[in-house]
């Protein structure tokens, strides 16, 4: 087992990474204070592991559930209630400690639960997809969608520990697994090209779920964006890199409907279309641009924008981003490989041309 550490003072914590690690209790007994816990899970991971963690955990605590519909569309406030009304009807106190187990929406909602309940209660993170372990359950924040944006409702809160589990990726379908690999992919671009250059030898490795290969995949990951995050916890600066490819992707994924596109393959072809405005800005060579395509493509990720999405419509929802100040689109763009920069500095023409090129 891999341990990493999220270092934000008090508020700092470990993350667990290793190969049938779910079920040990005393990972857990670490970080929950009380003796309540609910697990909040959903209708796909409740089958596969929801037993298993509840009967490591029953000895010491009195464990309930909840378990919520799968999928991006179900990531709203009404939803979430759910996690309330449960909450509520079993009379829990301020010391529940509420576990997420699933993906990144189950995470999401969870810690943004946590947030709320009794002005906030501690929550841990035991995420089942790749790509949440290596980035939404990381760094704390926390969401829920609206129709007309994603993550636009939410608050940054920091969960006790993360506790990833290798071995429950083996039940990922082959489209989750490409959707995780995009969210790696872009660690490498962002700010460590030497990770790159493994990926683009290792993700044959990757793909075939190579234990060896995915727990370095998901350490390097998260030792990434945990000194981001540790620099800058509330996203005032430097951390809006790790958005590099979501203005475009969530403008996907809010115009084709939450769930039609998973998370990853709308910030692949975002991460591509960042790619070639930089190209138009003169800051990457056509080489890197199409190495970056090939990358995707060997990943099995789309590289193309919904035929059914407009111009005007990217730019609408794109208008709809945490990063707009002032009414300007705020992209996270490339200066090279492992040299992503936060950039308002591109003329109207030159974004039109990108989504032009990109919409089919």
């Amino acid at each position: 087992m891999k341990t990493l550490q999220v270092a934000l003072g008090k508020r700092s914590y470990p993350i667990y990474i290793g190969q049938g690690i779910l079920e040990n209790s005393e990972l857990y007994a670490a970080h929950i204070r009380g003796k309540e816990v609910l697990i909040v899970t959903n209708e796909t991971i409740a089958p596969l592991y929801l037993q298993a963690l509840e009967n490591a955990l029953s000895d010491q605590y009195r464990v309930e559930s909840v378990i919520l519909p799968d999928g991006e569309q179900y990531k709203t406030l009404s939803v979430m209630n759910r996690i309330f009304d449960r909450l509520l009807e079993l009379k829990f106190s301020r010391q529940v400690t509420l576990i997420a187990l699933g993906g990144g929406v189950i995470g999401d909602m969870t810690g943004f639960a946590a947030a709320c309940y009794q002005r906030g209660v501690p929550f841990i993170q035991v995420p089942t997809t790749l790509l949440s372990q290596v980035d939404s359950s990381v760094g704390g924040k926390t969401a829920v969608n609206h129709e007309l944006g994603k993550n636009m409702i939410g608050a940054f809160y920091q969960p006790q520990c993360v506790i990833a589990d290798t071995a429950t990726l083996a039940t990922l379908e082959a489209r989750q697994l490409s959707s995780g690999i995009a969210e790696v992919i872009k660690y490498g671009l962002i700010n460590d090209a030497e990770f790159f250059d493994w990926l683009e030898q290792h993700l044959p490795a990757l793909k075939a779920l190579d234990p060896e290969a995915l727990a370095s995949a998901i350490a390097r990951s998260c030792q990434d964006k945990a000194a981001i995050v540790a620099d800058d916890e509330h996203e005032r600066g430097v951390r809006a890199l790790l958005n590099l490819g979501h203005t475009f992707g969530h403008a996907i994924e809010t115009g084709t409907g939450y769930g039609n596109w998973l998370h990853g393959e709308a910030i692949a072809v975002g991460m591509l279309m960042a790619a070639d405005l930089s190209q138009r800005l003169g800051w990457l060579p056509t080489e890197t641009v199409e190495r970056i395509r090939a990358i995707l493509q060997a990943a099995a990720l789309p590289v193309e924008a919904p035929s059914e999405m407009t111009e005007q419509q990217f730019m609408d929802l794109m208008a709809v981003d945490k990063k707009v100040q002032e009414g300007v689109i705020r992209l996270i763009l490339l200066r090279g490989i492992g040299q992503a920069v936060i950039s308002d500095d591109y003329e109207a023409a030159q974004l039109s041309a990108t989504l032009q090129a990109f919409i089919r």
